[in-house]
């Protein structure tokens, strides 16, 4: 019986460091769903599907088997049965995955296959809609979030580091109407599940979140023991 842990939250709540560090102490698989996601725009690309053309993309996605390993250490990102690591951050994958994630046929192709994969593995996934459509069973979910000021101040410190030029106040904007786009969607909306942890990360270090989902899960392993 493998081990869930659901982390969702909106962006730049840091789901994806904290998931990361989780599944590295629990020894887990962390899957990445917006790398599958951009392994799906990959395949879109590859076949020549328009991003436009909503029939050819749920037709074309269903031939796409995408999961996640581990080999030597990394994450790989496997695309019918080929390593696609090293393709899908080019920004035309990130355009296509924008175009093409919000399609039900896409979300119900790869809510299938991480479905298989948390069913086969002891895994930690973050996204937006992992405890309520993903992982609705996991065994500890976590709604992952902070205010939209810090996390502008996080994405404005990362791309400053990078040499990026950037307005924090347009970069909060720009998280805002994430957030209402995420929450207000037709298909599986931005929301905790009834049975998620609430965990605002707005004043607390990547160690501090780490250890209070750490925690929960032994407390709940605890109270499966009695």
């Amino acid at each position: 019986m493998s081990y869930q842990i659901a982390i969702d939250g909106p962006a730049g709540a840091g789901k994806s460091t904290i998931a990361r560090k989780v599944a590295k102490q629990k020894g887990f698989i962390y899957v990445d769903t917006g790398a599958m996601y951009r392994a799906m725009a990959y395949y879109l690309l590859t076949k020549n599907v328009n991003p436009n053309d909503a029939q050819a993309i749920e037709e074309t996605c269903q031939n796409a088997d995408i999961t996640i390993c581990y080999e030597a250490g990394e994450q790989v990102v496997l695309l019918n049965g080929e390593n696609v690591n090293g393709v899908i951050r080019s920004e035309a994958v990130g355009n296509m995955a924008s175009a093409s994630s919000p399609n039900p046929r896409v979300r119900e192709r790869l809510t299938l296959l991480q479905k298989e994969l948390a069913k086969a593995n002891n895994v930690v996934m973050d996204g937006r809609d992992i405890g309520t459509c993903v992982l609705p069973d996991a065994d500890v979910k976590i709604y992952l979030t902070a205010s939209s000021k810090v996390r502008a101040k996080r994405r404005f410190d990362e791309l400053s580091e990078k040499g990026i030029s950037c307005d924090m106040q347009q970069i909060e904007s720009d998280i805002i109407k994430r957030d209402e786009q995420d929450m207000t969607r037709e298909v599986a909306p931005l929301r905790p599940a009834e049975d998620a942890v609430l965990v605002d990360s707005s004043y607390m270090t990547i160690d501090e979140v780490t250890d209070v989902i750490l925690d929960l899960c032994e407390k709940r392993k605890k109270r499966k023991e009695l």
